[in-house]
């Protein structure tokens, strides 16, 4: 039986042990990237408790351990076994309570989560239909109801290069996207599956063959970032990243002004790479995919284009 001074003892160090996980869990903000969306916020609060949650048991753990080191060590010669833990309904209910009610609230966080990310397609798992509305939609004022899109802009992949239609027409191999407006982005993939993901965003989201996906973003933070493929889709799946840019309203105005105006340009890095030299003697034999000829890039989309 433990003594009152024990009681107090181990009371005393779960305490602490919640202050230092929580501390923990608080420097987890700065392990990721800048947050760059209204999304972003609830992803990194998650991560957050988890963080504190694997801390506390960790160091629950550690310090346990250290302990019974230290202060119950057999003495030497002593090779009878401990007192066993097995018949004690007390321990068998906390230690299978506790981790089941903790996997659960995770689960239920994790798809509130989701629901609010505004994810869209695939039969839509969770069903959210807002109709497009071009009203601001101001980063602090999150809530747990989806955001009506301002406008939406076509997203198209393919090996080995992305593009962009904005709603005046405008093709662009760059993302450009209004600051404190929710905007929809419609991802097609062209031939393989491949991913969407700008790691300020908080957003990975699968893009399959054959099916509109949707998915609704609120950009909170100003400047460049890099849109990456998070699936391996081939060869040159590494030079899938392109440039993605958030800015004022007028900014992203005038610059759909200028796209349009300007000459198109080839876009295809994967074409620059496939005509290098092989830089090993040895060759595989195994079959790649041919980077088609750059697309055109920064132009107005005519009526008569396929």
């Amino acid at each position: 039986m433990f003594s009152v001074f024990e009681y107090v003892l181990m009371a005393v160090y779960v305490a602490v042990l919640l202050v230092v996980s929580r501390w923990i869990g608080q420097q987890a903000f700065s392990w990721m990237p800048p947050q760059a969306t209204a999304e972003a916020q609830r992803v990194d609060d998650l991560f957050s408790f988890l963080v504190s949650i694997g801390a506390f048991i960790l160091l629950g753990l550690v310090g346990v351990m250290v302990y019974a080191i230290a202060f119950h060590r057999a003495p030497p010669e002593d090779y009878t076994e401990g007192h066993p833990s097995r018949g004690d309904a007390r321990l068998e209910i906390l230690w299978t309570a506790t981790p089941t009610l903790l996997v659960v609230w995770i689960a239920f966080q994790s798809f509130n989560i989701y629901q609010q990310l505004n994810i869209l397609g695939l039969k839509q798992i969770v069903h959210l239909h807002t109709p497009l509305e071009s009203a601001p939609a101001y980063a602090e004022t999150v809530s747990d109801a989806p955001k009506p899109a301002s406008e939406t802009i076509d997203v198209f992949v393919k090996q080995w290069d992305w593009s962009f239609r904005y709603p005046n027409n405008v093709t662009s191999n760059q993302l450009h996207l209004p600051i404190n407006r929710s905007t929809r982005l419609n991802l097609q993939a062209q031939d393989v599956i491949h991913g969407f993901y700008v790691p300020e965003f908080r957003l990975k989201q699968d893009i399959i063959p054959g099916r509109d996906i949707d998915i609704v973003l609120t950009p909170i933070r100003p400047g460049k970032y890099r849109l990456k493929d998070s699936q391996f889709s081939g060869t040159y799946f590494a030079l899938m990243e392109t440039d993605v840019y958030v800015e004022s309203l007028d900014r992203y105005n005038q610059w759909l002004t200028q796209t349009a105006n300007s000459e198109p340009t080839p876009v295809n890095q994967a074409v620059a790479e496939n005509i290098q030299p092989p830089k090993t003697l040895f060759n595989s034999g195994w079959y790649t995919v041919t980077p088609a000829q750059p697309g055109i890039a920064n132009r107005r989309k005519q009526n008569n284009d396929t």
